[in-house]
């Protein structure tokens, strides 16, 4: 069976852009929202939830087939409102956020729900058969709750037009926009949402979507009951938490004497991967853990988004063999979000102290051996732990001294200054200096566990290499309140996408991506994904499946310092050939290298971030990916 990838990436239109081309399509209307102030202002304020953006004109029209072989147009659905969503049909990511919320959705209109179709478009160019839609709709408890609707790819991407849809796959990922539209009874375009990669807030985007269909709907019902927006926080392990058990009983997490490996799953990842002989041979591993003093592993399953309360013991009981190790339930999906849990099924361990160690995508890498996982395990356990950001107090005796034009920078750390224009600007008057440009987003989970990392690096080698942040679709607010969480010594440029072609031609893979600039102003290296530790790592290798390029997972093939995937050796002067990958390896040089990249010494290749972490969040849209 296809194993499967960390991140659908959402690319081509951005969210912005999307939101552009479709109210320059259909236009804005003004409507007042049925929830009272203190919900709005919640609402608005919860990073974890798109409010909706509001359009105007008739939704475009389309005949295909659904999951039962049968034709479904919109204009079928005329006197409903429709929740139209597109989604890919072997997603284990984003996806099923958002399916589970409109399928809640309808559930909290009570009656009123039979007045909502839920109609599904797919978007995955290499999984458009009746089979796939199918296989997905019976996976998500979803065959006769909605029409998923596929058809031959010429059709589809006709839809895809139709709806300003990006779809495309691009060095081996699925790549497509992952709108969800509100459809009134008459056919027109309401509102356009983008789901966020957050477990716990699907019941909060289906409140969201079920008060958009209530104030559609003639007789405007009300919900059954109503939930605050405020945002949910996770529990992560550093929390000692206490869950239901499977079989009855409760199961402890969090901190406690020794390390702790979790598996997370959720019973429909079947449907795209073996979980029974994946889960089946972790009963290996942990008699494994119990000979050789390895860290005990739970089972948590994410009951947030399983089809029904039922889907997991009957998943149990058709299983070879009993599992051995005692399996969780997070119903609220705050532990998935805690333990930054991106897929299913998804591998962390966590320090004695709660602290995560390691991580690894079973859908993009497939399940490892109990043997191979045992040597993750160990390797992950002796890293160097990761580098802590230096306080606001240290940081200007540090940098103390620098030369003007990087004084300068410091001097506006933490600040928005302005867009690509600028940067390119900036960037001139910076020739001279190695500069490291760390394109980041509010949103994006992966950028915000690594800007401690740049916030460290930029201190320490501050007066020898310029730092700069471009900061990707996003909001001036929300960039400078997170910039306010997240301190760093340098300044940050804002733009989009489509923006900072001018800067990287190729554009942007996703984020965080992090840009070398040499000396001569030219680009020396660029990194899709996230940074996870500093100093010395070792060689590693892309993951490459059927369809999709995964990037990296946790410590498992981490880079080398001489290496061209090491921020530290591609800042330090290393070889890396013009045109050189990420899969280029290369040797550490003196002097200046093939390309005249600028020479630092080797003790400032340790202080430069040097191992990456998972793939990178898309770029596309304000939230994370799926």
């Amino acid at each position: 069976m296809a194993q499967r990838r960390l991140v659908m990436k959402w690319v081509g239109l951005t969210a912005a852009a999307l939101l552009v081309v479709v109210l320059a399509t259909v236009g804005i209307v003004s409507r007042k929202s049925p929830s009272s102030s203190r919900q709005a202002s919640a609402l608005a304020g919860n990073p974890n939830l798109d409010t909706g953006t509001q359009l105007s004109g008739p939704a475009p029209d389309f005949t295909l087939t659904n999951q039962f072989g049968r034709p479904v147009s919109m204009h079928s659905f005329r006197g409903k409102v429709v929740l139209l969503a597109f989604n890919d049909s072997e997603c284990t990511t984003i996806c099923p956020l958002t399916t589970t919320a409109m399928v809640n959705a309808k559930g909290m209109l009570g009656a009123a729900g039979k007045n909502v179709a839920l109609v599904g478009v797919d978007a995955n160019p290499d999984a458009i058969s009746i089979s796939n839609v199918r296989a997905y709709s019976r996976a998500h408890g979803m065959l006769h709750q909605w029409d998923f609707a596929t058809g031959s790819l010429p059709a589809l991407k006709r839809v895809w037009k139709d709806y300003k849809i990006a779809v495309q796959i691009e060095q081996g990922e699925i790549d497509h926009t992952p709108a969800l539209f509100a459809i009134d009874p008459q056919g027109h375009l309401a509102k356009l949402y983008i789901t966020q990669m957050s477990y716990a807030s699907v019941d909060q985007l289906a409140q969201v979507l079920a008060q958009e269909a209530s104030e559609l709907l003639p007789n405007h019902p009300t919900l059954a009951s109503l939930k605050s927006y405020e945002q949910i926080p996770p529990l992560g392990p550093s929390t000692k938490t206490r869950l239901p058990g499977a079989n009855g009983g409760s199961v402890t997490l969090g901190p406690g004497t020794s390390p702790r490996l979790y598996v997370f799953f959720a019973s429909w990842a079947s449907q795209t991967l073996d979980l029974n002989k994946g889960l089946d041979a972790l009963n290996q591993y942990r008699s494994m853990a119990a000979a050789r003093g390895l860290p005990g592993l739970t089972a948590i399953d994410e009951g947030s988004v399983e089809p029904s309360a039922r889907a997991l013991p009957a998943f149990l009981k058709q299983l070879p063999h009993p599992l051995s190790y005692p399996v969780a339930i997070d119903r609220s999906g705050r532990i998935a979000d805690g333990y930054e849990v991106q897929d299913q099924p998804w591998l962390v361990l966590t320090s004695a102290s709660g602290r995560i160690l390691w991580y690894y995508d079973v859908s993009t890498q497939g399940w490892l051996s109990p043997t191979a996982l045992a040597k993750r395990v160990q390797a992950a356990l002796k890293a160097p732990p990761k580098v802590k950001s230096p306080t606001p107090a240290e940081v200007p005796q540090v940098l103390a001294g620098s030369p003007a034009p990087l004084a300068t920078l410091h001097q506006q750390a933490g600040k928005v200054l302005g867009s690509e224009n600028a940067l390119a600007q900036r960037l001139q008057s910076l020739r001279g200096y190695s500069v490291v440009i760390n394109a980041w987003a509010s949103w994006c989970g992966p950028c915000r566990t690594e800007f401690p990392l740049f916030a460290s690096a930029s201190v320490r080698y501050g007066k020898k290499v310029a730092f700069l942040g471009f900061d990707t679709n996003d909001s001036l607010g929300d960039a400078r309140s997170f910039l306010a969480d997240h301190p760093v010594s340098y300044p940050s440029y804002q733009g989009t996408t489509g923006q900072v072609h001018g800067l990287v031609p190729q554009g942007l893979i996703g984020l965080p991506t992090t840009i070398f600039v040499n000396r001569s102003g030219k680009i020396a290296y660029v990194h899709s994904g996230q940074y996870d530790s500093q100093g010395d790592a070792r060689p590693g290798r892309r993951a490459v499946r059927r369809r999709r390029l995964t990037g990296y997972a946790g410590q498992s093939g981490t880079p080398s310092l001489s290496s061209c995937r090491s921020i530290a050796a591609c800042t330090s002067g290393c070889s890396c050939p013009r045109g050189a990958t990420s899969e280029t390896p290369t040797s550490h040089e003196t002097g200046s290298d093939t390309t005249g990249i600028p020479v630092m010494s080797h003790n400032a290749v340790r202080a430069i971030i040097g191992s990456p972490g998972p793939p990178a969040c898309p770029v596309s849209y304000p939230g994370p990916r799926s």
